[in-house]
């Protein structure tokens, strides 16, 4: 008897099962808008998808007549330099103390519970201090995202360094290889896949910070834009940047997972049998 955990579709047939989840959520909510639009012209729920369509159109090619600029545009290239920043730095501090407390013990001593508690405090509740201490301006917002995405990235990066066989960093060390060296020859390159693995996990923190930052404080952005037309009820608005905002981390975990696949080929091999 065949068991369903061993039916593995083929290639078309699983096309089609990843689309027909998306055919059928469009397809409710066309006939949900239908249904309320006949019941109420003036309904603003669930705006048709022509409509939505009419508004990206304008969002996206038109300039806005205060500020001159195409504010879909506008908004996307601001939270990006935001999350780029902030997830960057983010990264780097994770890759950096990651590191060093899985691979140094007199830093895993020091920094470790540290490392462990910051990660325990929510980081929408220091999102008043950070506005006190730097200001409404860009450097609370990338500073939010650094504080709610670092502390798990550390803490990831360190539990792989320390999963690392230690027979290897002795051979290492027997062959004349300094700390240094064995960082950089045997550590870096293992963990490397799982950091990516670990950014594109964060992806999702990383936005939901972003988004509230912008629209707490912020005269542009994603976030900003959304919360600036919900008292309007603007949803021919605010679904479409819902969608757009959705598109964009997708677009970044798919290139994230194929920069991994293709420079550490060798971290996937089971994945391919």
């Amino acid at each position: 008897m065949r068991r369903a955990m061993n039916v593995r579709p083929g290639a078309g047939a699983r096309l089609l099962l990843a689309l027909l989840p998306f055919a059928l959520l469009a397809a409710v909510y066309v006939l949900g808008s239908a249904e309320r639009r006949a019941a109420n012209p003036n309904d603003k729920l669930l705006p048709p998808i022509s409509e939505m369509a009419a508004t990206v159109g304008r969002l996206a090619t038109e300039q806005d007549r205060r500020t001159g600029e195409i504010t879909m545009v506008a908004d996307t290239a601001s939270s990006l330099r935001r999350l780029a920043i902030g997830l960057g730095c983010a990264t780097l501090i994770g890759l950096t103390l990651g590191v060093a407390i899985g691979a140094l013990p007199v830093v895993t001593a020091a920094g470790g519970p540290l490392v462990a508690v910051i990660s325990m405090i929510p980081p929408m509740a220091v999102l008043p201090i950070l506005f006190i201490v730097f200001g409404l301006g860009e450097l609370s917002k990338v500073v939010l995202i650094i504080v709610g995405v670092a502390p798990p990235i550390v803490r990831d990066v360190t539990l792989a360094v320390q999963a690392i066989p230690s027979e290897q960093l002795v051979k290492a060390q027997t062959l004349g290889a300094s700390s240094w060296t064995a960082v950089l020859r045997v550590v870096l390159p293992q963990i490397t896949p799982r950091l990516i693995e670990t950014v594109r996990l964060q992806l999702g923190p990383a936005f939901l910070f972003l988004i509230a930052a912008e629209a707490i404080a912020s005269d542009s952005g994603l976030g900003y834009r959304i919360f600036l037309v919900r008292r309007y009820l603007a949803m021919d608005v605010i679904l479409p940047y819902v969608a757009w905002i959705t598109l964009i981390a997708f677009v970044m975990d798919f290139g994230l997972a194929r920069l991994a696949r293709s420079a550490f080929p060798w971290a996937y091999a089971e994945e391919r049998r």
